[in-house]
């Protein structure tokens, strides 16, 4: 019997990647992240006090930032503590910034009418 299926085994930088940006995936989320990553050091309080989120929707935000490894820190109240997973962070740039540099140049297909 022949095997007619394609190999379906991703590799560990396509599964992060893919991680990263379902975590990254909506608008709430990315406000956190850009308010977190732009304190010197973690964040003790409620976000929603600080961003335009609602309280009640900013706990899961926060729970798929933090099971993606963007975030960590203790999330159950009444200990609040957020700060940046800076090593996962670190990994998001590089897969990312590789994601980013392949070159679509060199297809043809849906290049701008002229």
């Amino acid at each position: 019997m022949m095997d007619t299926e394609k190999n379906k085994d991703y590799t560990i930088d396509n599964e992060q990647l893919a991680r990263f940006a379902k975590a990254m995936g909506h608008p709430a989320r990315i406000t956190i992240l850009q308010f977190l990553a732009s304190l010197d050091s973690c964040y003790f309080g409620d976000i929603h006090n600080e961003l335009p989120i609602a309280k009640a929707t900013v706990s899961q935000h926060l729970k798929e930032l933090k099971e993606a490894g963007l975030i960590q820190g203790e999330i159950e109240t009444p200990k609040v503590k957020y700060c940046i997973n800076k090593e996962n962070w670190e990994k998001a740039q590089h897969i990312f910034g590789a994601f980013f540099e392949i070159n679509v140049e060199k297809t043809a297909c849906c290049s701008p009418e002229p």
